[in-house]
């Protein structure tokens, strides 16, 4: 499997002098720990994530260090946190020249590159400019959709997801979910807020030329309480494997 065949395509980012707050709020209404920082070219120029607002001056949790240590880190290090700390826009905190794959690129590449410089998330490029992400939660589907004893689909696996990914794109009420497909058989993963979208989602998908079944792996979060419900699939598979 490549990149392609696991990455999510249609990638939540934000411009480099978008606000911090901006960036904050809309890692939090979508559920993410990370964004792509992409210029108004499309080009991928950083990557700002939650560790990026830890050490923040308005919630009082900059790094403090004793006066004889700041004397050993020297004036340049101390302007770096105080950046990192007091930036107003995503530019000023964000990590610039993030390590980034290929479309093409294997997905042993993908873990090689995650395991040696400590990232959960890599961005995929294409003649520099941003078209999808591929994080740990993508790998772990790729691998939660293997199933050996399926029969192989007459359409390659690449061709049917991104048909379905056109699919769930014409629409303006689907939500931003991850499909694995594998010899024929359609994954879904991701978070809902509205249960009436897994149906929804699951006939579209259905209706998709090659595709053979859907497995539904999507979580309800109930918007009032914050609640997470798992797919009925999974919870009767929890089920019946505490009873087994």
């Amino acid at each position: 499997m490549q990149v392609k065949d696991v990455m999510t395509r249609n990638v939540i980012s934000v411009a480099p002098n978008e606000p911090v707050v901006a960036a904050a709020r809309l890692m939090l209404q979508n559920r993410i720990s990370g964004l792509p920082v992409v210029d108004q070219d499309s080009k991928l120029v950083g990557i700002v994530t939650e560790g990026d607002f830890l050490r923040r001056s308005e919630i009082g949790t900059e790094r403090r260090r004793p006066k004889w240590l700041e004397f050993i880190v020297g004036p340049g290090r101390l302007a770096q946190d105080y950046v990192q700390a007091s930036g107003r826009k995503v530019e000023e905190i964000m990590t610039p020249e993030p390590r980034c794959v290929g479309e093409d690129e294997s997905l042993e590449t993908v873990v090689e590159t995650m395991e040696r410089h400590r990232v959960k998330r890599l961005p995929v490029v294409r003649d520099g400019k941003m078209v999808g992400i591929v994080s740990r939660a993508n790998l772990m589907h790729a691998l939660a959709s293997l199933d050996r004893g399926a029969q192989a689909s007459a359409a390659p696996d690449w061709s049917i997801r991104n048909a379905i990914l056109a699919a769930l794109g014409a629409q303006h009420w689907t939500p931003s979910v991850n499909v694995v497909v594998r010899d024929g058989v359609a994954e879904l993963w991701g978070t809902i807020t509205d249960d009436r979208e897994r149906q929804g989602l699951v006939v579209l998908v259905e209706n998709v030329a090659g595709v053979k079944q859907v497995h539904d792996h999507l979580v309800w979060v109930e918007p009032m309480s914050a609640m997470a419900f798992p797919s009925p699939e999974d919870e009767a598979k929890e089920r019946a494997g505490l009873r087994a």
